[in-house]
């Protein structure tokens, strides 16, 4: 075994035999993949192993689509079988709502150009006469849907790893992973030591163990997972072809050919924990007793779609374990507070997306990041309040409810409160509903007097529209104010403060005392990283804003520019809340409560001090989110209820309306305000989102300053615009395609509201540039159909920005 290496990998699943294979195919061949037993041990080997191409998420669909077309180029790459069967699947809609989730994934699907369309009962009576449709109200079919062998897709990918140079140790467990000074790891092993710059954990069932070894702790629960075989079925034994899969996703069951009899699985209600306390060492390829009783209701849905399940004999059961993270999808990326240490691990749908996970592990440790936004899994989407109680209540509810669709704005409940603020309690007392943003609570919307606080969730209007339209009319009509606690908050201060700063984001940091400027984060291949409001509090002192859901994930930059020892950065996040008064009486009602001057004369737009408002000590920051008059107030934790209670009860007269995310939302897409996440990420060059003119070439050097240059010139690829749309029922909300009247894919949603102030159904996305001037017609596919909508030249709500400067 050789002592030094590029990466070493720890697991010899799937997901790590595809991470070596991709780190070699990226020019990393001195990489080593370490496995403490046998390749596909734990949970790749008795893997149902489904594969399909759509995904809710635009950028995982991309993944999964090409980690379908890889299986069969590993196979003549390698000389490998990888059992690929593709006889196509059939997705069943009971409800109205599965059938716009469908029919929303048809329109993805021309998107993509890929294959997944309508057919009648008819058509796929034909493709598998053995399912019973009635009471089925849409059915769509995928032709390249279908299954692999396991085995065979894990030995094509260490092949071809070990062709192209790397090396591969079974029966090789890791003791042990030290970082050293440099940022470099020692891996111990019984056989040996290695000195590699990179450790990646794709140890699937073992991973909490292998990150402990690193002093980390990962948020994953493993559980039970049943499956079934039959017999042979002697109208499968007659057919000179293989059946498609079958997803009822509302008769909360999966179901395919295996043989000559069908392989049926379940995630059931009644579910089971596995090794809470740790994986067993000696666990390997070992099952669980069978307990076929627990899915019970779920085989008895899947045998009156398919009454030959009933009258066939069970062949074998395979009760297995799968490991979890609290909302079913992969941690992936670096870890933020370690060097050099990349985790992968937590992913179910393996077989269909480890192809794609290998290929974006690779780029982001060979070229600094990958090609596509992949925050949705990044593992910096939790913190350490991911503990132990939160992570099992929510991976309970993601697999009892594996099937459940995920509607738009959807926040489950469970593990829920675990971070709160001090208004939580006087808000929930107002009526709000409450979301989650880095597990902070945090209100929706607000229920008026006599209406149940209650969320319903759909892709058509729900019974919130109206109340969340009459916050945003309060704010636009008077003053409204909105909780922003959950913003990410910093303090960066000491001798060198500003020169450090200015190395990190993309504007110039102010000068002046008392001024604020927007700016850019750039990403290593030159795109939009994060979006932030820096503003100079006095000498070698300042205040930066930023995404709140995003601080973990920020930290991997910050941690890149070397920071001196006199400059401290503080997280100011939990220490501090904030809240946005705004509207045009907003300035109004903050009079009465400061002694302050806040004319535009002494306070313009972009300017702050520190400022008391009902005897409470702020930060004061004149900008709004909303794209209104208002200013942004930063206090102590311990003030917020006094401030909020000020604020709420000055403004009586005035009509002052406590307003929630959702109407934030509504108007900032009015404004066509980008959103990091959303508009802004590493995948968007700054001039297709308009955040170049932030940017100062001029500067010495700051983070991605050369990635920008080698693309500054370049002309955007797509257009960040404003769409107007006649939709009556529903509204866009993110992800949904947009195409030219001829039917030709031009672009996507990004984020979609209802403009309350203005009386029309919008949203913000991205169009190739070819096709964004204003006043295109395009159409929308909201709900899965087309509706027409035009591109605006500018923001419907005051384009000029006359309000927000008043």
């Amino acid at each position: 075994m050789k002592t030094h290496a590029q990466a070493v990998v720890i697991g010899g699943g799937l997901v790590g035999c595809s991470i070596l294979y991709h780190l070699a195919k990226l020019g990393w061949t001195d990489v080593v993949l370490l496995e403490r037993d046998e390749l596909t041990s734990g949970s790749t080997w008795h893997a149902a192993a489904n594969i399909h191409g759509l995904h809710d998420n635009n950028n995982i669909s991309k993944i999964q689509y090409y980690t379908m077309k890889l299986y069969k180029e590993l196979e003549a790459e390698t000389g490998q079988g990888c059992g690929v069967f593709q006889p196509g699947s059939l997705y069943l809609a009971q409800t109205e709502a599965r059938e716009h989730q469908l029919r929303l994934q048809e329109a993805k699907a021309r998107y993509f150009k890929a294959d997944f369309h309508n057919i009648s009962r008819d058509e796929a009576e034909r493709l598998h006469p053995l399912v019973d449709f009635d009471g089925i109200r849409c059915i769509m079919y995928e032709p390249d849907g279908g299954n692999v062998d396991p085995s065979g897709v894990t030995q094509a990918y260490a092949a071809g790893a070990r062709k192209m140079g790397a090396e591969i140790h079974r029966f090789t467990p890791v003791t042990a992973t030290i970082q050293q000074p440099d940022g470099s790891w020692i891996v111990e092993t019984p056989k040996g030591s290695i000195h590699t710059g990179w450790v990646v954990n794709a140890a699937g069932l073992w991973a909490r163990e292998v990150a402990r070894m690193a002093g980390i702790e990962l948020p994953l629960q493993p559980t039970e997972h049943q499956y079934f075989v039959t017999e042979t079925i002697a109208e499968i034994d007659a057919m000179d072809r293989r059946l498609p899969s079958v997803a009822d996703r509302d008769g909360e069951y999966y179901l395919r050919q295996e043989g000559k009899g069908l392989l049926i699985g379940a995630y059931e209600r009644d579910m089971r924990f596995w090794a809470e306390d740790g994986t067993p060492l000696d666990f390997a390829h070992d099952l669980f007793p069978d307990d076929l009783e627990r899915i019970e209701e779920n085989m008895m849905r899947a045998i009156s779609r398919v009454p030959a399940v009933g009258t066939a004999g069970i062949k074998r059961v395979i009760n297995g374990p799968m490991i979890w993270s609290p909302d079913s999808a992969a941690l992936y990326g670096p870890v933020p507070e370690l060097r050099n240490y990349f985790c992968c691990t937590g992913i179910i749908p393996g077989f269909s997306q480890s192809g794609g996970l290998g290929l974006m592990s690779a780029q982001w440790i060979v070229e600094g990041e990958p090609q596509y936004d992949m925050f949705a899994w990044d593992l910096a989407r939790f913190g350490d309040w991911a503990d132990k109680a939160f992570t099992k209540a929510r991976v309970q509810d993601q697999y009892a409810n594996r099937f459940k669709i995920h509607f738009p704005y959807e926040e489950r409940t469970a593990g829920r409160p675990v971070r709160t603020r001090p208004a939580f309690a006087l808000q929930k007392d107002m009526g709000a509903v409450f979301g989650l943003n880095y597990c902070w609570e945090h209100p929706l919307w607000f229920a008026p007097k006599g209406v149940e606080p209650q969320e319903t969730y759909g892709f058509t209007r729900q019974p919130w529209f109206d109340h969340v339209g009459a916050e945003a009319k309060a704010l636009r009509d008077g003053v409204g104010v909105i909780d922003i606690s959950n913003f990410a908050k910093y303090e960066i201060k000491g001798e060198g403060a500003g020169d450090w700063l200015d190395r990190v984001i993309a504007n110039r940091v102010p000068s002046q005392i008392g001024r604020s400027c927007l700016t850019p984060l750039i990403g290593k291949r030159g795109g939009i990283a994060g979006d932030f409001t820096v503003t100079k509090l006095g000498e070698d002192h300042f205040f930066m804003v930023g995404s709140g859901m995003a601080e973990r994930y920020h930290q991997r930059y910050f941690n890149e520019v070397a920071r001196p020892e006199t400059v401290s950065f503080k997280s100011l996040t939990v220490d501090l809340c904030g809240v946005n008064v705004a509207g045009p009486l907003a300035r109004n009602l903050l009079s009465r409560l400061t002694q302050e001057n806040l004319s535009t004369a002494s306070f313009p737009f972009m300017r702050s001090r520190r400022i008391s408002v009902a005897g409470v000590e702020a930060i004061a920051i004149r900008v709004s989110f909303t794209g209104d008059l208002g200013w942004e107030l930063y206090v102590a934790q311990s003030d917020q209820v006094k401030l909020y209670t000020a604020l709420l009860k000055g403004g009586e007269d005035l009509g002052v309306c406590p307003v929630g995310s959702r109407a934030l939302l509504s108007l900032r897409v009015e404004k066509g305000y980008g959103s990091w996440g959303r508009e802004y990420s590493p995948e968007y060059w700054p001039q297709e989102v308009g955040l170049d003119r932030l940017i100062k070439m001029d500067k010495p050097d700051f983070l991605g300053k050369a990635a920008y240059a080698a693309l500054a010139d370049r002309a955007p690829r797509e257009k960040l615009v404003t769409i107007e749309i006649e939709a009556d029922i529903a509204d866009a909300s993110g992800g949904e395609p947009i195409f030219l009247p001829d039917g030709t894919p031009v672009g996507r949603v990004s984020s979609g509201a209802y403009g309350y102030s203005v009386g029309k159904s919008l949203a913000i996305g991205f169009i190739k540039t070819a096709h964004a001037a204003a006043g295109t017609a395009v159409s929308v596919a909201i709900l899965g159909r087309d509706y027409k909508g035009t591109i605006l030249a500018e923001p419907p709500f005051d384009p000029r920005g006359e309000r927000l400067r008043s």
